[in-house]
């Protein structure tokens, strides 16, 4: 990739996005870590190389993906996007294995509808799911029963959601040095890849490399 005269080799490119999409580093920390290393790039060129290859690294992790359980829990949260919240659908399988994700503008029955839709064609039909008193989410699943003749079950117990809400935090606590998102595109694509590293963290992906990093490398060979 040529960047403002330089022509940076793919490693080093993998090694600034996984740097940032592994820790907890504003993209001006992955700049310094870059240079102790020996390697000269500005922070902005960092930020397009997370802009361009993140959706690209997101869309092979779909395909190598383990096969996730048909139980499942089901929640949203909060992410600031230019200074207004969005919310951050995200399901998880009764062992913790990450299902999908989707960040939406609105939290509403379509939002949910429209996620739980991207959940199940990236996955499998689950045979019950387990929600908050939320009701768009319960919602979301009575219209996609109705429209695909399917008989997900409904399940609303608090405690077995503790799962999700942890996986939550983790997502939260990795974006909490950078300096905000100000733009919804940038968010989408840098939490999907943020999405990505945490399901790598947990072994969900096929036939894995030796090391994490290594795995990351596979999904952008």
């Amino acid at each position: 990739m040529n960047t403002k005269g330089h022509c940076y080799p793919k490693s080093i490119i993998l090694q600034a996005v996984y740097f940032k999409l592994r820790f907890t580093l504003s993209y001006r920390d992955v700049e310094e870590i870059m240079k102790i290393r020996g390697i000269q790039v500005d922070h902005a060129t960092i930020q397009r190389w997370v802009f361009k290859f993140a959706p690209l690294i997101e869309s092979q992790m779909k395909k190598r993906k383990s096969r996730v359980e048909v139980s499942w829990r089901m929640d949203e949260t909060y992410i600031k996007v230019k200074g207004i919240w969005c919310y951050l659908y995200r399901t998880v399988d009764k062992s913790g294995n990450t299902v999908d994700f989707l960040l939406t503008r609105k939290r509403q029955r379509m939002s949910a509808q429209s996620f739980l839709i991207k959940a199940i064609n990236n996955n499998c039909r689950p045979v019950v799911i387990n929600i908050d008193k939320s009701g768009s989410n319960t919602s979301a699943i009575r219209v996609y029963n109705k429209r695909s003749f399917s008989n997900i079950k409904i399940r609303q117990c608090k405690y077995l959601n503790n799962i999700v809400e942890q996986d939550h935090r983790f997502i939260k606590w990795r974006i909490q040095n950078g300096l905000g998102f100000k733009s919804f595109e940038s968010a989408k694509r840098t939490l999907g890849g943020i999405e990505v590293v945490h399901m790598l963290r947990k072994n969900q992906m096929l036939k894995p490399g030796t090391t994490m990093f290594k795995t990351f490398c596979k999904l952008a060979a």
